[in-house]
């Protein structure tokens, strides 16, 4: 739990503190010192009387009461350290800032536990341990450089890595961005950035608290609670980006020996970051570029204006732009020829708007004009100004900075002469403004926020369902693979269409089997896992004879305890399933079917229950979605069925949590309707 005496301490002791400015427990006071804490600030160290001007107290019985006390001090000591202020100082807060716990050893992690446990005894708060500490208006409690300047404006940012939160914060204050609070949560022994963000949440005011939020996570403990608490926060009016490393095995692996934790499976966290809203990042700069959007008013709509003086950089952002989805039209509106008079000759107004290397900060004024209020087909704008050396630039940056004020549309600064226009740009930030040195990166990230879906409903309405029936066959069902027969009533009890079928042991059974259904029918094994593997799928028999001889040479496969006979049907092969993910849920998943699942493992993938609106986009994001459209004459398939398949399929995991692999694999799909034509299920209690 999140403290006052994290938050607001009106005292700090630093344990270890030292007049060594190079070691953490002396930067960490000097840190304090410099940024002029208002409370009182207390140094125990054993050795010195004096520490940087303060007085030490060599014994912790002889400090007085204290809130917040960060350990700066080897492993070892800390368990008995946390014992004595927790129940003889009253101190309710600890920042644990030296490693040597979990991120080591067992023997670390056992004792990171039994500090965890002391202060849960007194319903305190802890960070770290093997982190850099947190920083907050009320105090800069970190042993690290920069300490930014705080805005309550600013980022809120939680991270799992000290030094990751460094330099995230080393690239982005350059470009304008503020800080409200920093928090480095290291080992997350008792708090991670879940429960941080939870405060956060739980804690937010409309008009004072930070509306942007930034996470370094290597593992997720709590996906729950990062998806409640970030959707909450996103739906009071926050945006959030997250960096998720350790997607790849190696840097799972790297992650893992970083914190002592498993990293999360790299599928999962995208489908909780979806259903979230959060912006996934790949990297600190990419992270920098996403919040540096967010600090903008957010785009209405998808065309976008550019204006430049710079032929090459608006070609460039031209092509991120479109290859990210966003569009900048050719603006046709009658009222370009009078923008076009006001301009030099051989401007263009076209878009981008290029009033070339000439052009004066009062047309740069004039523009902006144009494209806020009389072109209403466009919904936000990009301007690219930067400077050979030739002159001074600050009255165009002037310029910009008052019509940012004004704007009705998003205008975003990308001002590349950072080093010609050093004064300029500097003059520019200290406005309170950020910007985007690279126009690319720009619009990669403005592709990717406007992309970015809000986050699904709060509360998921289950479609109508015989609960009672599902719940019943997986009670009376053993682990494992499900028989055909109960796989069928469980399809029925969902709602989920599927093909008429008919299990037979008999060559007789199977004979009259066909015949019912109706030929040409399909002959599956049941028993092997992966029927096709072993001959086990016959297409297209016609005829009782060829039944019959299939039937015989089908039950000498090995495994084979009887033959499933549907009829043959046509269409699209598709792909619907589950796989519970310990954690997260069940992660449901949809494609295109058969062997195509494997060859182009083209899947998308969603965080179950799912609503309509969620499948319906996982469906449209596929690489082979015009195949589901129907492409050259080929009619596609029923888009609505399909995503109602998958909405089902995911109450059904829902209400059957016990199922742990699921696949409706194929699913055939025509224009009329989408029909389960062969499905496996295993459930473990």
């Amino acid at each position: 739990m999140v403290t006052k005496a994290l938050i607001h301490p009106e005292s700090i002791v630093v344990v270890g503190g030292s007049n060594d400015i190079t070691k953490p427990g002396g930067k960490v006071l000097k840190n304090l010192i410099d940024t002029q804490y208002k409370g009182k600030l207390y140094v125990s160290n054993p050795k010195e009387t004096e520490v940087q001007g303060i007085k030490s107290y060599q014994k912790l019985a002889d400090l007085p009461e204290v809130d917040l006390a960060i350990l700066a001090i080897a492993a070892k000591y800390s368990l008995q350290t946390v014992k004595e202020l927790a129940h003889t100082k009253g101190t309710r807060a600890f920042i644990i800032i030296s490693a040597g716990f979990g991120e080591e050893n067992e023997a670390g992690k056992e004792l990171e536990q039994k500090i965890v446990e002391v202060v849960n005894s007194v319903k305190g708060s802890l960070i770290g341990p093997n982190c850099i500490g947190v920083l907050t208006p009320d105090h800069a409690s970190v042993f690290t450089e920069p300490i930014p300047k705080l805005d309550p404006k600013g980022i809120d940012f939680i991270s799992g890595s000290g030094a990751t939160a460094c330099f995230i914060m080393e690239a982005a204050i350059p470009k304008g961005l503020t800080f409200n609070s920093v928090f480095s949560v290291g080992n997350s022994a008792q708090m991670g950035v879940e429960e941080i963000l939870e405060y956060m949440d739980e804690t937010f005011d409309p008009e004072t608290s930070s509306r942007v939020k930034l996470l370094y996570i290597e593992n997720i403990d709590k996906p729950q609670k990062l998806l409640l608490h970030a959707a909450s926060l996103i739906r009071k009016g926050c945006r959030i980006a997250a960096v998720k490393a350790g997607s790849s095995e190696a840097g799972s692996r790297a992650a893992s020996s970083h914190t002592g934790a498993l990293a999360s499976p790299d599928v999962a966290v995208d489908a909780l970051f979806r259903k979230a809203g959060i912006v996934r990042c790949h990297g600190r700069e990419d992270l920098i570029s996403v919040a540096s959007v967010f600090m903008h008013p957010p785009l209405k709509g998808e065309n976008i204006a550019i204006i430049t003086h710079a032929g090459g950089p608006a070609v460039m952002l031209t092509d991120a732009l479109s290859h990210g989805g966003l569009k900048v039209p050719q603006i046709k509106n009658p009222k370009t020829k009078k923008l076009a008079e006001q301009l030099f000759p051989g401007s263009s107004v076209a878009n981008p708007i290029d009033f070339l290397a000439t052009g004066t900060a009062e047309q740069l004024g004039i523009i902006i004009d144009y494209v806020d209020k009389e072109f209403d087909e466009i919904d936000g704008m990009v301007v690219i100004f930067g400077t050979p050396g030739l002159t001074k630039v600050f009255d165009a940056y002037r310029v910009l900075d008052e019509k940012m004020k004004t704007a009705r549309k998003p205008i975003f600064p990308v001002l590349p002469s950072v080093v010609t226009a050093k004064a300029e740009v500097e003059e520019f930030l200290a406005r309170g403004r950020v910007n985007f040195p690279d126009e690319a990166v720009l619009g990669n990230a403005l592709c990717r926020v406007f992309h970015t879906a809000p986050p699904a409903a709060a509360d998921t309405e289950l479609p109508p369902m015989d609960t009672d029936s599902i719940r019943e066959i997986i009670r009376k069902h053993h682990n494992g693979y499900l028989p055909p027969d109960a796989v069928q009533q469980l399809l029925d009890a969902a709602g989920i269409v599927r093909a008429g079928e008919k299990v037979v042991t008999t060559a007789e059974d199977a004979v009259e089997a066909a015949a019912l259904l109706g030929f040409p029918v399909v002959m599956k094994v049941v028993g092997p896992v992966h029927k096709s593997d072993v001959g086990g799928v016959v297409l297209n028999v016609k005829d009782g004879d060829a039944v019959s001889k299939e039937f015989e040479r089908m039950m000498k496969i090995k495994d084979t305890t009887a033959v499933l006979i549907q009829p043959m049907l046509s269409g699209i092969e598709l792909f619907a399933g589950a796989k519970f993910e310990h954690g997260f849920g069940h992660m449901v998943l949809c494609g295109l079917g058969g062997i195509f699942i494997e060859v182009l493992k083209d899947v998308q993938t969603g965080l179950a229950p799912l609503t309509l609106e969620e499948t319906s986009a996982m469906i449209k994001r596929l690489k082979s979605y015009k195949i589901i459209q129907g492409v050259r004459g080929q009619k596609g398939v029923n888009e609505k069925q399909f995503a109602e398949i998958i909405v089902r399929l995911s109450a059904l995991v829902t209400t059957a949590p016990e199922i742990m692999e699921m696949d409706l694999n194929p699913l055939l799909g025509t224009a009329d309707q989408v029909v389960a034509v062969d499905a496996r299920i295993r459930i473990e209690k």
